[in-house]
Formats: structure tokens, sequence, C-alpha cells
């Protein structure tokens, strides 16, 4: 079975709706009780990338699962990328998995959807539906870039002009502009200054030679998720993108383990 190109209204909370894209496809027999997976995609990026692809490859081919989606501003779906927030692409992300999913998934964030994905598994956790997690897979995981690794690293006169223009223009043509509303906003879903739980399994993939994430910063991210069971993989020649063949193995190996259940515990179901 093909995914299915559709669209969703999702409420939003300013007024309106945004009109999203969404890949997605159902489980088959032959799936069994594995949990299904969910792309997060990264900031300015959409759903159609070369790891969305290989992902939905995989799943199709065993039956399982799969859904992917494009935020506000991003892909086929409606809204100017520069109206867009973090919490904006949380909300959203939130409504696609519950009108989307059943039983426990897969997060897989890359980049921005690393952040994104902590981010809904906290939302969940507060709603005590933990059990809708079979873990999360976290590829060069950008937790709390508006701030660690965007404001942080801005010169005065770069924080000026941002303050005052209200947006810096996109510095590659695949990047997207920076605006004064994504960092203010961003400030309140920082997760780096306590404790992180994702109440489930967590892996992380990081390239040494991403020049986007730094790989100390998600040294910095398994020391706040010390409360939950992580895997730290080093890709010593990776870089931000890991799309490579060897890099997409990385990811289908960590998938494949992700999905049978840990040691002592039963299979998931996939309904309640």
């Amino acid at each position: 079975m093909s995914d299915t190109l559709d669209f969703l209204d999702i409420p939003n909370p300013a007024g309106g709706v945004w009109r999203l894209a969404r890949r997605w496809r159902a489980a088959t027999a032959e799936a069994g009780n594995a949990p299904g997976l969910v792309w997060l995609g990264g900031f300015a990026s959409d759903m159609d990338g070369t790891k969305a692809g290989a992902l939905d490859a995989w799943a199709q081919a065993r039956g399982r699962a799969f859904l992917r989606f494009d935020y506000s501003g991003h892909g086929r779906s409606s809204g100017k990328f520069e109206e867009g927030c973090i919490g904006d692409w949380l909300e959203q992300s939130l409504a696609v998995f519950e009108r989307s999913t059943q039983g426990p998934q897969i997060l897989i964030g890359s980049s921005m959807g690393g952040w994104i994905a902590l981010l809904l598994a906290r939302r969940l956790a507060a709603r005590g539906e933990t059990a809708r997690l079979a873990g999360l897979i976290l590829l060069a995981p950008a937790v709390d870039f508006t701030e660690a690794l965007m404001w942080e690293g801005f010169d005065e006169a770069t924080r000026r002009e941002l303050m005052e223009k209200g947006v810096l223009p996109a510095k590659e043509p695949d990047h997207g502009p920076v605006t004064r509303r994504l960092i203010e906003e961003g400030r309140h879903h920082l997760l780096l200054g306590g404790l992180m739980r994702a109440h489930a399994r967590v892996h992380i993939l990081q390239g040494m030679r991403d020049d986007a994430v730094p790989w100390r910063h998600a040294l910095t991210i398994v020391e706040h998720l010390n409360a939950d069971p992580v895997t730290l993989t080093f890709i010593a020649d990776g870089d931000h993108r890991l799309s490579r063949p060897e890099d997409l193995a990385q990811l289908a190996a960590a998938v494949e383990t992700m999905s049978a259940p840990p040691p002592g515990e039963p299979p998931p179901t996939l309904f309640d």
C-alpha cells in the first residue's frame, strides 16, 4: 500500500486554521504489533527529503505504519515560513499525531525535529499518554537551537538588527529566515535548563563533522536526559544531513532495535 497525500485543517489558537500536507500509510497484517513510525522534519525542510523517503521505503517493505507531514510554511503546507515558530510547529505536530496514529509510535526527529520530538513527548506525558511512545530516534537533535545555537552565537550587531528589523534574511536558500518571533517564542520551550524526560528509550545519531549542530551539543542533551535509557552514536565522518547510504543504514538499524520491546517487557499493542 502506497502512502496517501492529503491535507489536514488544524485549528490555529491565534485564529483560523493551518492547512498541513500529510503523507501516511496504515500498518498491514505483516507488521504484527510493531510500533508505527512518525517523521518530524527539520527547520526549513520538507517531508520529501532523502531520510524521510528512505524510512518510508523501509517501513513499506515491512508493512509498518508511517507518518510524515510538513509544518506550516514548509513544503506543501500553507502559510509563510517566517510566520511560524516552535510553539506553532509543536501544536501542529501534536494535532497530526493525534489524528493520524494509533497505539505506540517511534518518533524520529531530524535537527529541529529532534527538539519537537522531545517537546511532543513532554506533552504526551503531561496527559498521561507515555504508552503512546515506543521510543525516540533523534538525528543531530537541535534542542533549544533558537537560543543555544542562534541567539547565543550572534554578535551584538546581528542581535540589534534582528530586534530592530524583526527578521534576518536566510544565509542559504534551504535555511530560511530567522525572525524575532522565532527567537522570543522559542524561549517558552527551552529544555536544557534542567532535567528532560522522554519517558521512553532514546537513540541519538550525531555526525562529528556537523557544522550546524556541534557534536558536543549531543553530549549536553544526554546529560539532561539522564533519567531515561539513552544511546548516543557518534558518526565520525558524518555531517548534519546524515543522508549518505551508510548513514541511512545506521538509521534503519536504530529503528530496527527500537522496534523490539525492551528486555522483560511484552510487545506493544497497536490498539488501545
